[in-house]
């Protein structure tokens, strides 16, 4: 075998280690190592002369360690036996990793398991040859970033789903916003597994985690933002997931005409059940208490064309916007100036008072009045405990469940909404005798 003269390496900037493919070198022999490299020579297994940056004759003065072993001859061109391994030094700041499967991560705001990826980018570089090459490298004719990466994805999977779950059960956010925290978990991610690329002679420059996801179709993950996407709707329209189921039974129990559902819901929502609902929808459920409860099957309603609140079929003017529910536009006037007025404005436009309308007529009554001064049918009243507007035959609030009844204050016998006089002691009402 001929003895190799000039020993280099000009490979790939991505691998890490190479070695030699000839083993028979000579005295003499010229070994050029690059500025970013180290070489290593081997015998019998064992790491001896180290060289650095330059070019080195092979001779007694450069290979001490290895004479003493095998007493090279140095009168001529003396063959020996070992191996000559490369040490790239630079910097590798492209080093990519990934999580291979998805980590399983209990989210602790949503208290559901869910599947977690981790994708990041390190910088890297050799520090200690030696222990490099004994330690990581062993028999492998060559090392490079694959090797890399995938000798050390067992370790940096194995700390990034400890340190995961602890910083979100300690800081107590979902994984959904964990991407707010990247450089914060980096450098703490970074910090910890330091210590064991240092173990194999590896300095970790830096350490970057730039995504954490889920995936999209994992059950789980679509199940937890369909979720996020209702709860997100609910608080722009206003309500909650009980008061949405509330509403979906009693609708559908209005829809089963006839039944016993559909009774008991008229006498429930006259008692304050659509007190849950909230108030965006609560003094609709009151007005159609009072038609659903004096008959046994659903009634028919009209929709304001303004509002969309439901109405009595019979209604001329919606119950809650004051609009007309017939095609053209109606007038009254104005009960503190006289001043002819269009039904369903909300003030006067001679004096500014405000448009009390009666639910019945549309006439404009004071604000304090108990039954309408044109067609004397009951008003309006507000809760005395909330001062939510509710029908004149409601019962409770619609928004806190206060009760409505009204009581004669000699007797404490009930009486109705623009009762005159006591049916049971003969008490005026009308003087300040009822509550």
């Amino acid at each position: 075998m001929a003895i190799i003269d000039v020993i280099k390496y000009d490979g790939s900037p991505d691998v890490f280690a190479w070695k030699h493919p000839e083993t028979e070198l000579g005295t003499w022999t010229q070994l050029i190592v690059n500025q970013s490299q180290q070489a290593i020579l081997f015998k019998d297994g064992r790491a001896l002369d180290l060289f650095g940056p330059g070019r080195h004759t092979l001779s007694t003065a450069n290979i001490p360690i290895l004479n003493r072993l095998i007493n090279l001859p140095f009168g001529g061109k003396s063959p020996f036996a070992a191996e000559v391994w490369y040490v790239n030094q630079v910097s590798a700041m492209d080093v990519k990793w990934g999580t291979a499967n998805p980590i399983q991560v209990q989210d602790p705001k949503y208290n559901i398991i869910v599947p977690v990826r981790a994708f990041g980018q390190m910088g890297m570089k050799i520090s200690d040859s030696r222990k490099f090459l004994v330690k990581l490298v062993g028999t492998l004719p060559e090392f490079n970033q694959l090797n890399m990466v995938n000798y050390f994805r067992g370790l940096i999977t194995m700390n990034i789903n400890s340190m995961l779950s602890s910083y979100l059960i300690h800081r107590k956010v979902s994984v959904l916003e964990i991407n707010a925290y990247i450089a914060e978990i980096s450098r703490h991610f970074a910090d910890n597994i330091a210590s064991t690329f240092d173990e194999f002679g590896i300095e970790l420059i830096n350490l970057y985690i730039h995504n954490v996801n889920l995936p999209e179709e994992d059950p789980s993950v679509i199940r937890l933002r369909e979720a996020l996407a209702r709860k997100a709707e609910m608080d722009i329209i206003g309500y909650t997931y009980q008061q949405e189921r509330s509403f979906d039974t009693l609708e559908g129990a209005a829809k089963n005409e006839g039944s016993m559902q559909s009774d008991i819901m008229g006498a429930g929502l006259g008692m304050g059940m659509g007190v849950g609902l909230g108030g965006s929808f609560s003094s609709g459920m009151s007005e159609m208490s009072k038609v659903m409860s004096t008959t046994t099957e659903t009634p028919a309603v009209r929709l304001c064309g303004h509002c969309q609140h439901p109405n009595q079929e019979q209604s001329s003017f919606c119950s809650k916007c004051g609009k007309s529910l017939a095609g053209k536009s109606a007038t009254t006037d104005c009960n503190n100036c006289g001043h002819t007025m269009e039904k369903g404005t909300k003030f006067c436009p001679n004096c500014g008072d405000k448009y009390y309308a009666c639910p019945s007529c549309g006439a404009d009554n004071a604000e304090n009045a108990s039954e309408c001064m044109k067609c004397h049918e009951p008003m309006p009243r507000p809760c005395p405990n909330c001062n939510h507007m509710n029908g004149p035959h409601t019962k409770f609030c619609g928004n806190c469940g206060t009760d409505l009844t009204l009581k004669c204050n000699q007797c404490q016998h009930e009486v109705q909404p623009g009762q005159k006089f006591c049916l049971d002691c003969g008490n005026n009402l009308q003087e300040g005798g009822q509550a």
